[in-house]
């Protein structure tokens, strides 16, 4: 029987979602989990729930200089980060054409570069002790797309091509890479934590008023539980060959397949086109 090793966890976001079902799972199961939040009060509340394995940082995802000074710190006083867990993100909502440019940029800031810059932080003492977990939440939005979410799929597509690279990367490092790829879960996703760009263009009302409507009716009631979200993140943490992209959700898995059967028949269609380019 395999003994059982503690690990210590850096989790992003672990005040509410995802990032809150991933903590107590870990600190359940007997590890040690950092944990970045907004704000004091969430500091307290957070190290309150396991005294002595549960520390926050409070710490902006989007705060490079400071993630780039705090988390090496961290590591220092405190010993390694065996697993970093990217789960802070949020959703942007709105056609294309009726979102600023500067939606995009803080969606791209808190989903992407927030998460490179605590992969860039983590990463240097990883690959010295030639250990460590990287594991990067994205959505089945980083694979699938649908009408009003492009600033979102944009940076979940940004951030599973990212993770892919890494992991072949740091392979030789003995450092592990996965994306994982959720479908719908009951978390705040589609709630108040969904930032929805105002409609302005008629033309958009029968493609998207629809669809907006019906998400926000979901919200609550979507099929994925977190807590067993958070028993698979766990079950991968301690594989010795974790999937470089993991899904998760009913859903995720029938759509995915879905945009992947479409995909290989367009492919096919087009391939005499394709080939055409070459030099002969």
């Amino acid at each position: 029987m395999t003994q059982f090793q503690p690990k210590t966890f850096l989790i992003t976001g672990v005040s509410s979602g995802f990032g809150q079902a991933f903590a107590a799972a870990a600190l359940a199961d007997g590890h040690s989990v950092f944990g970045t939040v907004r704000t004091a009060s969430s500091k307290v509340a957070f190290e309150n729930t396991a005294p002595g394995r549960a520390r926050a940082v409070v710490l902006d995802v989007t705060d490079f200089d400071a993630i780039h000074t705090t988390i090496p710190k961290l590591v220092q006083e405190h010993g390694q980060i065996d697993v970093l867990v990217n789960n802070a993100g949020y959703g942007h909502e709105g056609t294309l054409e009726e979102s600023g440019l500067s939606e995009m940029q803080r969606q791209f800031d808190v989903n992407v570069f927030g998460a490179v810059a605590m992969i860039k932080a983590v990463l240097p003492s990883m690959r010295t002790r030639r250990s460590g977990h990287i594991i990067n939440i994205t959505s089945m939005g980083g694979f699938i797309t649908m009408p009003g979410i492009a600033y979102y799929c944009g940076s979940k597509f940004a951030l599973e091509g990212i993770s892919e690279v890494l992991g072949k990367e740091v392979a030789g490092f003995g450092i592990k890479v996965t994306a994982v790829a959720p479908g719908s879960f009951r978390t705040d996703w589609a709630g108040r934590s969904m930032v929805r760009s105002d409609r302005t263009i008629e033309d958009y009302d029968s493609l998207f008023d629809p669809i907006r409507q019906a998400r926000q009716t979901k919200s609550g009631t979507q099929a994925g539980d977190p807590a067993k979200a958070a028993q698979a993140l766990l079950a991968i943490v301690v594989h010795p060959s974790p999937p470089a992209h993991l899904l998760l959700g009913k859903d995720a898995l029938e759509l995915v397949r879905s945009k992947i059967k479409a995909m290989t028949n367009e492919i096919d269609a087009w391939e005499t086109l394709t080939r055409s380019t070459d030099y002969e």
